[in-house]
């Protein structure tokens, strides 16, 4: 028996691996987040499958379903929005279930930042603006930020920010970011990204809680100068006089045929 932590993707229901979707299939047991996992992904349960909503679980209850799945001998989809590598509350899933040698496996899935950005038809790293991307987010009641991991501390590196979980504190966003970024600099809202309902507001610092009035919850903010897709150099990797290992360039290549 093996719980498989599977990745749901950020809300379009075709926004998920092969190998998440064929995993549904095969368990006979689904906890998912309700809240925030499209019900379409359930139709890949098999016939018969124990299908239980956690978002009205706490923690215990949750640890309880899957400890009556591996008695009985029942491999577990446990589906999680986006990818677990990020804000999922698998960490502490994932220690509860070794205490209690349940065997499990993680699966990823689509984040909510690379919907956003596929939304907006942008790279986030373009060359002379950012190379860096900070996922982040602002305090809330679920979790603290750990000293140091503030705001102010990654715009002072002029990385993308992708900030999640804070479109509520988008007040506090715009002050701890108008000293660094300026009020020019281009911002994107994505509310709910790859949903049928998905909406994208385009803004500035200065005048983004003007155009992003009435969204408290489930939307992403990006900040960055990348945002804007002007006014960066091309990079060299397709450069015609690149020596590249697969594109020997010149009499003396670096990597020779």
């Amino acid at each position: 028996m093996t719980v498989h932590f599977i990745g749901a993707g950020p809300g379009a229901p075709d926004l998920i691996t092969l190998r998440g979707r064929d995993l549904i299939a095969a368990c006979p047991v689904c906890l998912y987040a309700g809240s925030l996992v499209p019900a379409a992904l359930l139709a890949h349960c098999p016939p018969g499958a124990r299908i239980v909503n956690t978002a009205p679980l706490s923690l215990d209850q949750i640890i309880d379903e899957i400890a009556t799945a591996h008695a009985a001998g029942h491999d577990v989809a446990r589906l999680h929005s986006g990818d677990l590598s990020v804000w999922s509350a698998m960490g502490e899933q994932l220690r509860r279930l070794r205490a209690l040698d349940v065997p499990v496996q993680v699966t990823p899935g689509v984040p909510s930042f690379a919907a956003a950005a596929a939304a907006l038809e942008t790279e986030l790293t373009l060359p002379g603006l950012a190379q860096s991307v900070v996922l982040t987010r602002t305090p809330g009641r679920a979790s603290t930020m750990p000293e140091g991991e503030t705001l102010a501390a990654f715009a002072a590196t002029g990385a993308t920010l992708a900030i999640h979980l804070s479109i509520h504190a988008l007040d506090r966003v715009v002050a701890d970011l108008l000293p660094l970024y300026g009020g020019d600099c281009p911002v994107a809202v994505v509310w709910r990204a790859s949903w049928p309902d998905q909406r994208v507001i385009r803004a500035t610092l200065a005048d983004v809680q003007t155009h992003a009035q009435g969204i408290d919850r489930t939307a992403l903010i990006l900040v960055g100068r990348a945002l804007a897709a002007e006014g960066f150099e091309e990079s060299r990797l397709y450069a015609a006089d690149y020596d590249r290992r697969y594109r020997p360039v010149g009499a003396d290549p670096r990597f020779p045929e």
